[in-house]
Order: C-alpha cells, then sequence, then structure tokens
C-alpha cells in the first residue's frame, strides 16, 4: 500500500479533488493539504513522513515543500503536475487533468 498525498495551496479546491478523485484507486490510501498556514488542512512533517509520493499543483509549491521540510523528504517522490488555481472542487475540466497526469506515477 502507497500513501500518496495530494498538496495545493489551501486544501479547499485542487488537492480535495485529488483526494476524492483517488480515494477508491487500489494500492493506495490517499490524503491532501494545504501550503498556507490557514489551509483546510496545514501540511505538516508528519504529513510528509507519512506520504510515499508527493504531489503538488504547482512549483511554488514544491518549492516551500523543499525548503521547509528538506529533512521530512529523504527519498519521497515529489511529483508537480502543473495545474493552476483556475477550478472549482469536483470541476469536471479538474478531474479529467488528474486522471490525465497522476495514473502513470502511482
Amino acid at each position: 500500500m502507497k500513501n500518496i498525498l495530494f498538496v495545493c495551496s489551501q486544501n479547499k479546491l485542487r488537492s480535495p479533488t485529488a483526494e476524492q478523485v483517488f480515494a477508491e484507486w487500489p494500492g493506495i490510501e490517499v490524503s491532501s493539504a494545504g501550503t498556507n498556514n490557514n489551509a483546510e488542512n496545514p501540511l505538516s512533517a508528519e504529513l510528509i513522513e507519512w506520504a510515499d509520493i508527493l504531489f503538488v499543483m504547482e512549483r511554488t509549491h514544491r518549492a516551500k515543500i523543499q525548503q521547509k521540510y528538506r529533512s521530512q523528504l529523504k527519498s519521497k517522490r515529489l511529483i508537480c503536475l502543473d495545474i493552476p488555481d483556475d477550478y472549482g472542487f469536483m470541476d469536471a475540466g479538474l478531474i479529467a487533468i488528474l486522471k490525465t497526469k497522476v495514473p502513470r506515477h502511482l
């Protein structure tokens, strides 16, 4: 079982959508978090340690994680999906992008 963490800024739209889309995917456990301190579920060292693969929505998320959580990252896979903050929660366009970009890494 692999632990997959989806990360965006506020954990309100993109990462919770990804968490729902892949919640029933075989062989993985999923969670989501936000890089901002006031995110719905703020990113923590414990979440990074839990995750085997981290998917971030933007390069700025990757940079924040690499800077703040360098010691927890060790051999973790950190993948940037390059998905801008242009989508609502469970937006059909966002779901289509996620289903195209994420499975090859699982």
